[in-house]
């Protein structure tokens, strides 16, 4: 079992920065791939980013690649996601979630954290 707690948002104008941080408890975490997904009001639940158990591959939706960078520290069970250059499209609900594999498929992700919210404004 693994509990996600996110934490980190917030309102920001365009342009500028926030870093959403995930914290994870229990003591497998080093074994999760994490990712960082989002969800608008009725839309689906979008791909952000993803990282490997080590560190080592990362994974990134074409709309965030060079904005935003996912990275995490096994020794805090922590994983992050520094979102840069923001963008009014960038508001959403943020959840980061826990599986075996870094996948871009929300479905495949074993747990989930409650989410923090992002408001861009223009």
């Amino acid at each position: 079992q693994v509990q996600l707690v996110e934490s980190g948002g917030g309102l920001v104008q365009a342009g500028g920065s926030l870093r959403l941080s995930c914290a994870a408890s229990g003591r497998t975490f080093s074994s999760y791939a994490m990712g960082w997904f989002r969800q608008a009001p009725g839309k689906e639940r979008e791909f952000v980013a993803a990282i490997g158990w080590s560190g080592g591959s990362t994974y990134y939706a074409h709309s965030v690649k060079g904005r935003f960078t996912i990275s995490r520290d096994n020794a805090k069970n922590t994983v992050y996601l520094q979102m840069n250059s923001l963008k009014p499209e960038d508001t959403a609900g943020y959840y980061c979630g826990a599986d075996h594999r870094p996948t871009v498929v929300a479905n495949e992700y074993d747990y989930w954290g409650q989410g923090t919210q992002v408001t861009v404004s223009s």
